[in-house]
């Protein structure tokens, strides 16, 4: 492992510069789960599990492509680093790939389960070769255990302000429901103005992250020159994701996405035919996100400082159960108000809030966790993985996070929920079954906090670990010099 010159102090521009680097996937993520599912079953009219199976086959493929662009990004060299050219290359692949997703053809329904498989992989693709190398640049940025937490806060506060300002973008101006009734979500015209606003976001951000954080390059871990067979690179994967907290860490990601996946897909449904929100309620919620996104931003650095990151998580993922499933199962119970009441209506307000601002601070605290894993790492093998290890995160949550959608779709099909269906259309029987399949998911949610637990690096572990690759560097830069 070769060591650089230590780094200047991380400016205020360049902490915000790659804090926008979280606005892509946030866009990318949100739109999809939240449109994707409900665009192209009740607007284009493509079966829902045939969408939940496109979904599924794309993440099969990210199971080969995630590990191995993690491990390139890891082992390339070049004069701009290992990170920052894919970070550039990305940048109008993903962009104009999500664009045409939402502007598919009037064709039969073969050719747009084609047209949508090889989209969606051209979106998961360049995405990943922007988000894992950029994901990446953070354990090198700053090793300050508290800092970490800070700037992952501050990415992920404006990727969900990026990703929910763009949504509610959406459902006040170009998917607006008109006073007749007609519009709305549910209506083809605005898809395409929204995805063109999405796509420019997308690409302007990606260029802004590599832009402000070039200046980091010469201070970047440089890999050996090497020429490594597949059986050694292979041996090295099995060594670097061989981590009791990383492998907690991966399968909290893979219950907590299956969850989220789920949640989301099923949003607008819940809206549109369990509560009976108008378009313009459901603009309001998302409004109380934002609400919710900067609670979550403020407490969990604080949270965290207080009773550590592991213990702060665990107390969200507790917090988030009671959250996501209280309303549905008030409901169920017959203690909730009726429909269209003002009573209703503010229930669902609080809950939004809670709910984001616990999931808020639960993905930066498990984030920041994730990160401090690189240097566990790096003391057991002598390498700099931050790039495959973020990439078996990454690849967990986007297979689960797809396969929640997956679980949508079937579900969906399985009750026999209707195609095309009108606001009030669908028999109550139909929208109680919605409910029933939704609640186990709660379960998810209890078995990551008790995996939580296991989870070992904490403020004196991580210190201990930089204070061993401190000494491991002098020592090398010795024998170096001796030669």
């Amino acid at each position: 492992m070769t060591e650089v010159n230590e780094p200047p102090r991380l400016r205020l521009p360049a902490k915000l510069a790659y804090a926008a680097g979280g606005i892509p996937n946030i866009i990318e993520q949100r739109g999809l789960s939240t449109f994707l599912l409900i665009f192209y079953n009740q607007v284009v009219g493509l079966a829902p599990q045939v969408v939940a199976t496109v979904l599924l086959i794309t993440s099969c493929v990210d199971a080969l492509l995630d590990p191995v662009i993690g491990q390139v990004s890891d082992n390339f060299r070049s004069r701009w680093g290992r990170r920052h050219p894919f970070i550039y290359a990305a940048a109008l692949p993903v962009a104009a790939a999500y664009l045409l997703i939402w502007c598919p053809p009037h064709v039969h329904a073969n050719l747009l389960f084609v047209y949508l498989l090889v989209l969606l992989l051209a979106v998961r693709l360049f995405s990943a070769c922007f988000e894992l190398p950029a994901s990446a640049l953070l354990p090198e940025l700053t090793s300050n255990y508290d800092e970490r937490t800070t700037i992952i806060s501050l990415r992920m506060m404006l990727g969900l302000l990026g990703g929910l300002g763009l949504t509610m973008l959406a459902y006040r101006v170009f998917l607006k429901e008109n006073p007749d009734g007609s519009g709305g979500v549910l209506a083809r015209h605005g898809y395409f103005s929204y995805g063109l606003t999405a796509a420019l976001l997308i690409a302007g951000a990606i260029v802004l992250a590599g832009v402000g954080t070039h200046s980091r390059i010469p201070y970047l871990s440089k890999p050996p020159a090497r020429r490594a067979t597949l059986r050694t690179m292979l041996r090295e994967v099995a060594a670097t994701v061989n981590n009791r907290s990383f492998v907690v860490l991966l399968v909290i990601n893979l219950l907590m996405s299956t969850a989220s996946g789920a949640k989301a897909a099923l949003e607008l449904y819940f809206s549109i035919y369990f509560w009976g929100l108008t378009q313009v309620q459901m603009a309001n919620l998302v409004g109380a996100s934002f609400v919710g996104i900067i609670l979550g931003f403020a407490l969990a650095p604080a949270l965290s400082r207080w009773v550590g990151k592991r213990n702060a998580a665990a107390c969200m993922i507790a917090c988030g159960m009671f959250g996501v499933a209280g309303p549905v199962l008030g409901r169920l119970a017959g203690i909730m108000p009726a429909n269209g009441t003002a009573a209703l209506f503010a229930i669902l307000l609080a809950d939004v809030t809670f709910t984001i601002c616990v999931a808020t601070g639960n993905a930066i605290l498990l984030t920041a966790l994730l990160n401090d894993v690189v240097e566990d790492v790096a003391v057991k093998t002598g390498r700099r993985s931050e790039g495959l290890l973020l990439a078996a995160d990454s690849l967990s949550r986007k297979v689960v996070s797809s396969g929640g959608i997956l679980i949508s779709g079937w579900m969906l099909a399985l009750i026999a929920f209707p195609q095309k269906a009108e606001r009030g259309a669908v028999p109550p029987e139909i929208v109680a079954k919605l409910a029933y399949a939704y609640i186990p998911m709660v379960v998810v949610y209890l078995l990551a906090f008790c995996v939580l637990f296991v989870y070992r690096i904490d403020r004196t572990v991580h210190e201990s670990n930089l204070r061993t690759l401190r000494q491991r560097a002098v020592q090398a830069a010795g024998t170096s010099a001796s030669r």
